[in-house]
């Protein structure tokens, strides 16, 4: 569960501050034609010892590399745990270490997989219906919106339509802990999509789901996965609640920003059935056997075989292309290696994690970091990976472009937007200047910048069927799908989410010159008064009236900065919320509100500028360039309103 996507948006308040200075069964995905393939190379044992000499030589480097505090890795296979460990550190100051027993880590959105089946669960017993409007389970509603009632089956794919939301998401103080019904009844997400048609990632959609349990069972949600999955498993260290229970608070890992800085708090969830579990390794090990052995921990039988079954196909997938990976009741699709494998990723602040099940090799593995680290790589994915390609190895086909490859190039080329955003909230920039944009690359390929290789260089994609393009050096796919109104879309990785193709005027490219245009302007306005007075007070040579009324000049420039401070102010929030999670909290809202009341008046203070590159286009006499500047200045005044509008910043509800 991520906290916010903010990071792109502080691409372009990195720009201003320059510029003032500067995550029902169908059939498999059908295969392309593949003309050559070598032989994969021999599988090491899957034993204990192999398993460990390996990991104890990958996961250490790791945490050195990445300044990551600890980390546990388990594997199981054909129902027993064959290896178990801790690396480093669950408390660095106090030199304890990692135990895969007794360790606890917050797995993140790993906890909606328990969620699930606890849904599951109640969908055996008849007591829920995945396509039954979830209105009628609720005390509340979900207003409605394109004429289709959201299911319980839209919300396991992630397709309700919701759009982003990251207010009351975490919490570092428990005082601003909501209830469950709290939290959902308060915070429901607009609706951007029509249901069953778009995925887009959501953690309101998964907390509702974990609200509809506690409603139907009629016991609240941590005791009903205490007594209906953590008992059954015996996950003796495993808990939702918030804060921990007292026997299990001291087993608690730190979390870090980086392993070599001050351990931070516990981190208090507002939406505990998308992501509060604290769980240890061991425990985990105890829910993955159950679902790869049909439900079945040692004698309980926490779902029934059809029931896994079920919940583990793939459902019906017209929101991208079936070549890529699809999505199942919960768990996402990951196949690699040639092998079906379905699992889910999970993050906090500080806590980064993995889970995997390899189905036709009975084999599943789960990873947990406690500290976020450098964050140049990805260290859990390229951990799995390599552990794939040692005991499952695989060799990729080499298969060549269709016919239509160039065509196909040229019709793709262009920016694509993820469909988990917020358009309505005033976090819409995020989406803008976050897309991926598509050019061509070398050798018939097709380039992003931001889908990086491992190594931080960009990747390069070649087609091998038609709108199916994979990384030149390595399995990952890429697809795009003509939709019935004849717009583009693309998948890539989980089908979670999907990108779909902007319009010039929402680039992020077409964005950025706009505010890069604006803060330039505004910026050389200022400092070119402030040099230009401090020569005349050198010189004792005072500035004619004559030449244009001092009240214009003086407003005008007071425009600019009341503008540059607006979106100045703006950025501190962002990249401050980027460090502390309580500036994105309810109690926040009050400074936002005042700074949006601030931008009010330098939204209205336009007019000014606006009237004086009239009065300087028809003052006669008046020198050229002083004509083109007081344009420019009224033209980058009218872009600060475009773009504050644009990025919905005067969004007073403050639902984000």
């Amino acid at each position: 569960m991520k906290l916010h996507r903010l990071a792109p948006f502080f691409l372009l308040f990195a720009l201003v501050s320059a510029c003032l200075a500067q995550a029902p069964k169908e059939t498999a995905p059908p295969k392309v034609a593949e003309t050559k393939a070598q032989a994969p190379a021999t599988p090491h044992a899957l034993t204990a010892a192999d398993v460990e000499a390996f990991l104890d030589a990958a996961v250490p480097m790791q945490l050195e590399r990445e300044n990551i505090a600890g980390a546990v890795v388990a594997v199981v296979k054909d129902g027993q745990v064959i290896f178990e460990k801790g690396y480093g550190y669950s408390d660095v100051k106090a030199k304890k270490p990692v135990s895969p027993t007794d360790t606890l880590f917050r797995p993140g959105s790993i906890s909606k997989l328990f969620t699930w089946t606890a849904v599951m669960q109640l969908v055996e017993q008849g007591k829920l219906d995945l396509d039954r409007d979830v209105n009628d389970y609720l005390d509340f509603k979900i207003p409605p919106a394109f004429g289709k009632p959201i299911t319980l089956r839209n919300l396991m794919t992630h397709t309700p339509g919701f759009e982003e939301t990251d207010k009351d998401l975490f919490t570092d103080q428990q005082k601003y802990l909501l209830t469950l019904r709290d939290y959902m009844s308060t915070h429901i997400p607009r609706r951007i999509f029509p249901p069953g048609t778009t995925p887009a990632y959501s953690n309101y959609g998964a907390s509702l789901a974990g609200y509809i349990v506690q409603r139907v069972s009629g016991q609240p949600f941590d005791d009903y996965i205490e007594q209906h999955i953590f008992q059954p498993l015996n996950m003796v260290h495993s808990s939702f609640r918030q804060p921990l229970p007292a026997n299990l608070a001291p087993l608690m890992s730190q979390g870090y920003k980086l392993g070599s800085n001050d351990a931070k708090g516990f981190e208090f969830i507002n939406v505990p059935p998308a992501g509060s579990l604290s769980a240890s390794a061991d425990d985990i090990t105890h829910f993955m056997i159950a679902h790869l052995q049909q439900g079945r921990y040692g004698a309980a039988q926490i779902l029934q075989p059809a029931t896994v079954e079920q919940m583990h196909s793939r459902q019906s997938q017209t929101w991208s292309n079936p070549a890529l990976n699809g999505m199942a009741l919960g768990f996402y699709e990951e196949t690699r290696n040639g092998h079906r494998i379905i699992g889910h990723g999970g993050d906090t602040v500080y806590f980064h994690s993995d889970l995997h099940l390899v189905q036709d090799a009975n084999l599943g593995f789960f990873v947990s970091y406690n500290s976020a680290g450098r964050g140049e790589i990805s260290p859990r994915t390229t951990l799995w990976r390599a552990f794939l390609d040692r005991y499952l190895p695989y060799q990729t086909p080499d298969i060549p472009p269709p016919s239509t490859a160039a065509a196909d190039d040229r019709a793709v080329l262009g920016s694509y937007q993820t469909s988990r955003r917020c358009d309505y909230c005033i976090l819409r920039g995020t989406a803008l200047l976050g897309e991926l944009t598509f050019k061509p690359g070398k050798d018939q390929t097709i380039v992003a910048s931001a889908l990086k290789a491992p190594n931080g260089q960009p990747r390069q994609w070649k087609e091998i069927a038609p709108l199916v393009y994979r990384d030149v050096n390595g399995q990952d796919k890429i697809a795009f799908t003509y939709m019935p109104d004849g717009t583009l879309r693309m998948g890539a990785g989980a089908d979670i989410v999907v990108y779909e193709r902007v319009p010039f005027h929402l680039r992020g490219s077409f964005v950025q010159t706009v505010a890069a245009f604006l803060v330039l302007v505004m910026a050389l306005t200022l400092v070119f008064w402030l040099v230009g007075a401090l020569v005349r007070w050198h010189y004792q040579r005072p500035l004619p009236d004559a030449e244009f009324g001092r009240f214009a000049r003086i407003a005008v420039r007071l425009v600019c900065a009341l503008d540059l401070l607006v979106l100045g102010l703006w950025a501190l929030w962002l990249s401050k919320a980027g460090e502390s999670i309580s500036l994105l909290a309810s109690h926040f809202d009050i400074w936002l509100h005042l700074l949006q009341l601030l931008m009010w008046i330098a939204i209205f203070a336009t007019a000014i500028p606006l009237v004086v590159m009239l009065v300087a286009l028809v003052r006669p006499g008046l020198w050229w360039w002083a004509r083109l500047y007081y344009s420019l200045i009224a033209l980058a005044c009218c872009a600060f309103v475009w773009f504050v509008f644009l990025c919905r910043l005067t969004d007073w509800s403050l639902r984000y």
